[in-house]
C-alpha cells in the first residue's frame, strides 16, 4: 500500500474524497501559477523593431528592444554595479549539402553604471560616454541601434540564401566574480532574446 494509500485509508470514506480534491486543486494551481511566471520570463525582453538592409557596400541592421529592469538588477545598479548589454550578430549562408557557414560576426556592448557623485546614468559604448538624468532615459540609449553594418556586401554570395541570428542580451559575465556565483538560478537576471531573420 502507498503512502498517499495509507493516509487516505485513515480518514473518513466521506472525507477522503474532499481531501484528494483538495490535493488536486492545489496541484493545478502550483502548475498555472508555474506556467505563468515561465511565461512572463520568457516575455521579459522583446522587439519593438527589426530591420535589416542590403547593399553593395553593407548588411546594415536597425533594431529596438523592449524591457524593464527587474527590481533586483535595479538595487544592484543603485548600489554601484555597472551593468553590460551585448548585442551580437552572425550573418550565416544557407547550405544543402552542410552545415550553414557563417560569413560574418559583429557585436555592440553597452556599460550602464550609476553615478552617485553627479546622481546621473551613465552609458558609455565604446569611446563614447553620454550621461543621463533618469533611468528611463539611459535605458532608451541602450535598447536598441539604427543602421548598424554587421556585413560587407562583398560577403554575401550573389544568388545564395542568408540570413542573420541575433542575440540581446544582460551580459552577467562581466559582473563581479563573487556576484555572478550567487546569481545561479535567478532568473531577474536572464534577461535575453533571439531572434532569425532572412537577408533579402
Amino acid at each position: 500500500m502507498t503512502r498517499i494509500e495509507t493516509v487516505c485509508s485513515n480518514r473518513p470514506r466521506a472525507g477522503r474524497a474532499a481531501w484528494l480534491r483538495s490535493l488536486t486543486a492545489l496541484a493545478l494551481v502550483l502548475a498555472c501559477a508555474l506556467s505563468m511566471a515561465t511565461r512572463a520570463h520568457a516575455q521579459a525582453v522583446g522587439l519593438a523593431s527589426f530591420e535589416l538592409a542590403r547593399n553593395d557596400d553593407s548588411v546594415l541592421l536597425s533594431f529596438a528592444t523592449r524591457f524593464e529592469l527587474p527590481r533586483s538588477v535595479e538595487d544592484a545598479l543603485q548600489k554601484g554595479v555597472p551593468l553590460h548589454f551585448l548585442a551580437e550578430a552572425d550573418v550565416y549562408r544557407s547550405r544543402w549539402y552542410w552545415r550553414d557557414l557563417r560569413v560574418a560576426r559583429a557585436s555592440r556592448t553597452w556599460r550602464l553604471a550609476w553615478q552617485p557623485l553627479t546622481r546621473t546614468y551613465r552609458v558609455s559604448f565604446g569611446g563614447l560616454n553620454q550621461n543621463f538624468e533618469t533611468l528611463a532615459d539611459a535605458m532608451t540609449a541602450l535598447r536598441g541601434v539604427a543602421r548598424w553594418k554587421i556585413a560587407d556586401g562583398g560577403q554575401l554570395e550573389e544568388g545564395a540564401r542568408h540570413y542573420v541570428e541575433f542575440r540581446y542580451r544582460l551580459d552577467t559575465g562581466q559582473l563581479p566574480r563573487p556576484m555572478q556565483i550567487g546569481l545561479v538560478g535567478q532568473s531577474d537576471w536572464t534577461l535575453a532574446l533571439e531572434h532569425s531573420a532572412r537577408i533579402d
